[in-house]
């Protein structure tokens, strides 16, 4: 049975945006996930351990017939591969991959969370979660992806990357339509 699924990437280590691509090539080329939709990329300030380069991140929609379990193995493996060290607690990395919504499913497993725990109050998840389903609705907090969004206190370090240009965008535009409109512009 397919589920839609929705991971969140990050980098900021190298060509952050190459790792980006790369992380989801590895991700189309797996047996049993498909890629449907993908968020812009967005620059944003580091949380956390703030002694670092800014990250570039985005989100992911994936249909995938695997279980949680067999996913969150995948994503390991392509951080892995892609050179990701875990030194430091939200420290630089080359790539990180974040299972945030498995369907419809509320799960906790030894390292597995799902929905992730943190993501709710995180504006470089919501931003472009935001873009590619605005309308989702998060059960538990009775509020949809664009209410939780409204309701976000910081949303000020997250930019629309462009890559051409290096610009940051001081506001992240209200409607995917927007964003995709522009992201064909700039191609």
């Amino acid at each position: 049975m397919n589920q839609d699924v929705y991971i969140a990437l990050g980098s900021n280590i190298g060509n952050r945006a190459d790792h980006l691509e790369k992380a989801i090539a590895f991700l189309e080329d797996q047996m049993g996930i498909r890629v449907i939709t993908r968020s812009s990329i967005y620059e944003t300030n580091p949380v956390g351990y703030v002694d670092q380069q800014s990250f570039l991140n985005m989100v992911v929609k994936v249909q995938t017939t695997l279980s949680a379990r067999e996913l969150l193995d995948v994503t390991q493996s392509i951080e892995q591969q892609c050179g990701r060290e875990r030194d430091v607690r939200w420290g630089p990395r080359t790539i990180d991959l974040d299972i945030l919504l498995f369907g419809e499913e509320n799960m906790m497993l030894e390292n597995l969370m799902i929905p992730h725990p943190r993501m709710w109050e995180r504006a470089f998840v919501i931003v472009p979660l935001k873009e590619i389903h605005p309308t989702l609705y998060a059960e538990h907090l009775g509020q949809t992806i664009q209410e939780i969004y409204d309701g976000l206190p910081d949303k000020e370090g997250v930019w629309i990357w462009n890559p051409q240009t290096m610009e940051r965008k001081s506001e992240p535009i209200e409607s995917s339509k927007d964003i995709r409109k522009k992201n064909l512009q700039n191609k």
